[in-house]
């Protein structure tokens, strides 16, 4: 997959900063001021690896352009940019689909490093024909490490890569309880400096996708005061 990172901010300034140091670091680079476009790019595109939302546009909102990304099936990498610092706007960007948020005003080094993270954490770079097909399964569950699918009873269950990666997680510690640390430093990386609500708003998106009843969840299971485990 290529290194290629979408830019969606209206303020040129910023925009061209964004741009000028992901190209330094490597990066292909695609620019809009405007969602609507956005959304049509994507859907006529599948080389992108990250795309980085503002929040506040001119004619949407960044929610809802990452909400209408992961309705097409896209499962690239999002990151939010957000002047608003509450915790109900990065819930809500959470459960649109949003991989991980960069508050305004921001470091330009800390959105690159954050940009690098997330396509490692991707394993963008490692994704190819020569990889060798691995399934992990739990009762009605199947996953497909290289194509990294997710099927229940055959049905396949349109899923981001940051929850591949924690059902990859879940299915092979089958049983285990995990506390939010252990999970944070699975699939966020060691180094990752976020909200830990992060692992909860993903809980509960993902519930919503694999669970009969998100209300009664059967298979992600809540460690009250610790973390989470996966019943088989």
């Amino acid at each position: 997959m290529n290194k290629k990172v979408l830019i969606l901010e209206d303020e040129e300034n910023i925009r061209n900063f964004v741009v000028i140091n992901l190209k330094r670091a490597g990066y292909e680079t695609v620019e809009f001021d405007r969602g609507e476009p956005v959304v049509e790019y994507i859907r006529a595109h599948d080389d992108v690896a990250i795309a980085v939302l503002d929040v506040m546009l001119p004619d949407t909102s960044g929610f809802e352009v990452c909400r209408r990304i992961r309705g097409l099936g896209s499962r690239m990498g999002i990151i939010m940019l957000t002047a608003m610092g509450q915790e109900a706007d990065r819930v809500n960007g959470f459960m649109t689909g949003a991989d991980d948020y960069v508050v305004k005003p921001f470091s330009v080094a800390e959105l690159v490093a954050r940009v690098d993270a997330l396509y490692r954490r991707l394993g963008a770079e490692g994704w190819g024909p020569q990889a060798d097909p691995e399934v992990l399964t739990s009762g009605e569950f199947t996953l497909n490490l290289r194509s990294r699918e997710l099927s229940k009873r055959g049905k396949k269950i349109e899923i981001t890569q940051v929850e591949f990666l924690i059902v990859s997680t879940f299915l092979k510690n089958v049983g285990k309880a995990m506390s939010r640390e252990e999970i944070m430093k699975l699939v966020w990386g060691e180094n990752y400096q976020g909200d830990p609500k992060i692992v909860d708003v993903n809980m509960r998106r993902l519930r919503v996708k694999i669970e009969d009843d998100a209300a009664q969840p059967k298979h992600i299971m809540t460690i009250w005061g610790y973390g989470y485990k996966w019943e088989g």
